[in-house]
């Protein structure tokens, strides 16, 4: 029997990797929180819950701004330094997962579920071309991707429901529903099947839409599928 995705971790308790210390805790609302003394982290907008007043905010340009501009996309992000912790937190169920990353080691992100990164982990996206592609989730053309540039680094992700991690091998493939997957690696190849199904009852008919994915790398697989409304 082929090996079953794995549930990855819904609490976390003083881990530390790529210069920073973080927790996560709690069942329907999960918060993340990380001691910013050592490293500086950036966040996504809106999604800070508290923080040591020690803290200070400001904003961190990324890279490639006038390409971002034009795609309509943020050219900038929130960013805490200091001593002290701060705590972030969605406003809505599911699971924040930890993604380590080593030096050059990159990961892609559906868009809209980047919670918040190390300062020395680099933030870009892709534009994904084709009509096939409006079918990946309906999230827009766009995969955010994060590297760790300049050392060790943590992406933190949110998925609805719960987050599972599938390993695959070299050629091993899996079919995954639209809104379903969250995160994949660089190796994984991924495509849009569509399978169309007939009754011939009055030649009644349907599309079945999956995303197919290639190993060999991982892909994380989110429980509670989300169709967001596409940019375009």
């Amino acid at each position: 029997m082929p090996s079953l995705p794995e549930l990855m971790p819904t609490q976390v308790s003083d881990e530390t990797f790529g210069g920073v210390t973080y927790h996560i805790a709690g069942e329907l609302v999960p918060v993340l929180s990380v001691d910013v003394t050592q490293m500086p982290v950036y966040f996504e907008h809106h999604i800070l819950l508290w923080k040591n007043s020690t803290i200070t905010i400001g904003l961190k340009s990324l890279k490639g701004a006038l390409k971002r501009m034009m795609a309509g996309m943020q050219i900038f992000v929130t960013e805490a330094s200091g001593a002290g912790i701060i705590a972030f937190s969605r406003d809505g169920p599911g699971h924040i997962v930890p993604i380590h990353l080593s030096r050059g080691e990159e990961i892609q992100v559906r868009e809209h579920q980047f919670l918040a990164a190390t300062g020395n982990v680099d933030y870009t996206f892709e534009r994904v071309r084709g009509l096939a592609t409006m079918l990946f989730g309906q999230s827009g053309f766009f995969i955010d991707r994060f590297r760790g540039d300049s050392g060790d680094g943590i992406v933190w992700l949110h998925g609805y429901g719960n987050v599972f991690e599938k390993t695959l091998a070299a050629g091993e493939t899996i079919d995954i529903e639209p809104g379903g997957w969250l995160f994949k690696d660089v190796s994984v190849r991924m495509e849009t099947k569509i399978d169309r199904l007939s009754s011939g009852f009055f030649g009644a008919n349907m599309n079945f839409i999956v995303n197919r994915f290639t190993g060999p790398g991982r892909v994380g697989i989110q429980s509670m599928y989300l169709h967001m409304p596409t940019e375009e």
